[in-house]
């Protein structure tokens, strides 16, 4: 059996052979360069949804520091308008309670005008003084201008002090150093020398009372503090 020699190929087939192996490659360049445009564009997507999910994130971090930042903003600027509101409202009641004991002393002023209240008031002050001292000796001491007064008035205590309280009791006014006419008025008495005093002067007894009456005063004006959970 005889097989017949190769023939070599013409111009048109070589040529033809050629186009078909350009036309495979240039298929499978295509193929590839879709596959590889595909998995791009997946890559491209799934990072394009990170950023935008990280970006997102981001926002919203940074839109609630700025909703805390306002609420510790808002929060400070209502305490502030509190305390300042407050402090006004004690300022004001602090200056009316001021106002009524500057009244107060205004009328203690007028006191030694009625003499004969005066002279009562005087007595009883030494008196009260004597009990609180409880010595055999005492200086009293007033306003230069009581000193009149007092000469009439402490020799009428000491008698009161041993009729009501059985108790001896020598007063002697103090002439060369009288107080000032800033205490309004009523008696200093001391024993021992000076070393003990009983300040019964007006302006001694206008101040104790306010201290004392202070609270008092508070309620009366203001009305009880909602603060306040113990009473006396």
């Amino acid at each position: 059996m005889s097989t017949a020699a190769a023939r070599p190929m013409n111009d048109e087939e070589v040529f033809s052979e050629m186009n078909k192996m350009v036309a495979f490659i240039k298929q499978e360049a295509m193929e590839k360069a879709r596959e590889i445009k595909v998995k791009a564009d997946e890559e491209f997507n799934i990072e394009k949804a990170k950023l935008v999910r990280q970006e997102s994130i981001n926002v919203e971090e940074q839109f609630q520091r700025k909703v805390k930042q306002a609420q510790v903003k808002q929060r400070i600027l209502e305490s502030t308008l509190i305390n300042k509101s407050r402090l006004k409202v004690l300022q004001e009641r602090q200056s009316l309670l001021e106002s009524v004991f500057v009244e107060a002393r205004s009328e203690l002023e007028k006191v030694p005008n009625d003499t004969e209240k005066y002279k009562t008031l005087l007595v009883n002050l030494c008196v009260q003084a004597f009990v609180q001292l409880n010595d055999t000796t005492v200086n009293v001491r007033g306003r230069k201008a009581d000193i009149g007064l007092l000469k009439e008035c402490v020799p009428k205590a000491v008698e009161t002090y041993n009729q009501k309280y059985g108790k001896s009791v020598k007063a002697t006014v103090v002439e060369p150093t009288p107080l000032a006419d800033s205490v309004l008025g009523g008696v200093r008495v001391s024993a021992l020398n000076d070393r003990i005093t009983v300040d019964n002067t007006l302006l001694a007894r206008l101040e104790l009372s306010s201290d004392r009456m202070l609270p008092q005063l508070r309620h009366v004006l203001f009305g009880q503090s909602p603060n306040r959970k113990f009473f006396n």
